[in-house]
């Protein structure tokens, strides 16, 4: 049995869809399949009991739980919907104050992640770059904090040389709308930035650039799409048969975090994520990994 004011409230509005607005029988069981499922979802993963109650990161939760239940963008989207015309409707009948639904993206827009490396796959692409030239030592460096911060490339090719603390180990990148955040980074990111500074940036500096810390041949900005040739070149000498773009080794670094047992907040921190909903779609691949240690390694499994 649902909860009396939930239950109320559904069906309150299913009688308002079939009086007032004159839906089908076959929609108004799908409305009615919708909204079960989620009080279901609150009464088994929550303490909330009334849709007043309803908290965005409820909803939020919610919708990470049906993706990760296999539907699709779309048909998450469609349960987002249901909740949507519900709250309008109750709050338009002054049964509620807030709408909980209010400003949350649609998950028609979720795709699928891109394939993540494994860690030896990593380690072969890092160590493709010629160490003993300029544009090597800086495709190394570059390739070490891609993967050892989980920076967007953009944020990447962007840095300036005091966004870098080789002293305390972080990066201070400059996200979407101009955010600020700190992320910090690894020895093996820190003793390779620290060899191109010391050993090839100053044979790339030929216009007297003294801010942008990635440098071309000619001394100035890189560009997106020349990271990404980059990327891709190294990847086949590294025989990797994976599609890599920059944004494969920011999926990678979150999903190797995750697995060693990183929390989901610390992750969407380092990340730059507005909305931990967003970080979320990594743990279904966590999960993924942890079956499949279970299934390497329990004599019972």
């Amino acid at each position: 049995m649902y909860p009396i004011y939930m239950h109320e409230h559904l069906d309150f509005y299913l009688n308002y869809l079939t009086v007032e607005k004159g839906l089908s029988k076959n929609t108004l069981e799908a409305y009615a399949h919708d909204l079960r499922t989620f009080i279901e979802y609150l009464e088994e993963q929550t303490k909330v009991r009334h849709f007043g109650k309803v908290e965005r990161s409820h909803v939020l939760d919610y919708l990470v739980h049906l993706h990760e239940e296999g539907l699709s963008g779309k048909s998450v989207a469609r349960r987002l919907v249901s909740l949507r015309n519900l709250y309008k409707f109750l709050l338009l009948e002054r049964q509620l104050k807030r709408n909980p639904t209010l400003n949350i993206e649609s998950p028609k827009t979720w795709r699928t992640l891109p394939d993540v490396l494994s860690i030896p796959e990593v380690n072969r692409l890092l160590e493709v770059p010629d160490k003993n030239s300029p544009l090597g030592g800086r495709d190394r460096a570059m390739l070490e904090l891609l993967y050892g911060s989980g920076l967007r490339v953009s944020e990447l090719i962007t840095l300036k040389l005091q966004d870098v603390n080789l002293t305390v180990g972080y990066v201070k990148p400059q996200g979407k709308g101009g955010k600020e955040r700190l992320v910090p980074f690894g020895e093996s990111a820190q003793t390779r930035i620290k060899d191109y500074l010391d050993c090839w940036r100053d044979k790339l500096d030929k216009k007297g650039n003294r801010h942008t810390l990635f440098l071309t041949r000619a001394g100035e900005e890189m560009t997106r799409q020349m990271f990404w040739k980059l990327l891709k070149n190294y990847s086949l000498k590294a025989g990797i048969s994976k599609v890599v773009s920059p944004h494969t080794l920011r999926h990678s670094f979150a999903t190797h975090l995750l697995e060693r047992g990183a929390d989901l907040r610390s992750v969407q921190l380092m990340l730059g994520h507005a909305d931990i909903s967003t970080t979320q779609i990594y743990t279904h691949i966590n999960k993924e990994h942890i079956r499949s240690v279970y299934e390497r390694f329990h004599p019972r499994a």
